[in-house]
């Protein structure tokens, strides 16, 4: 027969501190995942870059059009002569910059998003909306095939990828937690985006 030892306060003040702390650990782990689930990424640097390095960069892009809506389809060699370094390891590598480094995550702006490799009109700056997930959020393309979709399991996580519907590159992902009319976050890489302002 097992013998009962009884506990003094300050035993049950360690085990009350020990159990807490399993609690917190278990709490940061699950806030952790949450986070790599709604937006994983990798660490990319950050760059900012004025309107006229951007305009140089599109004029050394042949396929970089704002009117022309033909598909775009050439080897990746030449994806990797024609875009900047941090643009094509997002485009056609399938990375991600880091949270909260793009100029356009907080941006409020009146204008039209494009892709910045292509030059295919993406989104709207009214569909845009503050998600706090790190990476510029909007609620709808500018029409249904100026986005493209694909399944995407990678990093043990099952999620929607969105690609350029011109080009295919990659965009970000969409996510079901966004707000009305459509419910829905388009979770978009800064670095993928070209911006023209309303005037």
């Amino acid at each position: 027969m097992l013998k009962q030892i009884p506990l003094n306060h300050d035993d049950v003040d360690l085990l009350q501190l020990s159990v807490m702390k399993k609690y917190i650990q278990f709490l940061l782990i699950i806030t952790l995942m949450t986070g790599l689930q709604n937006c994983s990424y990798s660490q990319q640097p950050a760059s900012k870059k004025t309107a006229m390095e951007e305009n140089k960069e599109n004029k050394s892009n042949p396929v970089y059009s704002r009117t022309d809506s033909s598909k775009v389809n050439i080897a990746e060699e030449e994806w990797q002569k024609i875009l900047p370094k941090e643009v094509y390891s997002i485009a056609r590598l399938k990375g991600t910059e880091r949270p909260f480094t793009s100029k356009y995550e907080t941006s409020k702006e009146i204008g039209t998003y494009y892709c910045k490799a292509c030059g295919n009109a993406l989104f709207k700056s009214d569909t845009k909306f503050d998600s706090g997930c790190g990476w510029p959020s909007f609620y709808e393309p500018v029409k249904k095939g100026s986005i493209i979709y694909q399944p995407d399991n990678s990093h043990g996580m099952t999620r929607t990828e969105v690609m350029c519907g011109r080009c295919k590159a990659h965009l970000g992902h969409v996510f079901e937690d966004g707000p009305p009319p459509t419910g829905l976050r388009y979770c978009i890489n800064g670095v993928i985006l070209d911006f023209e302002k309303k005037d």
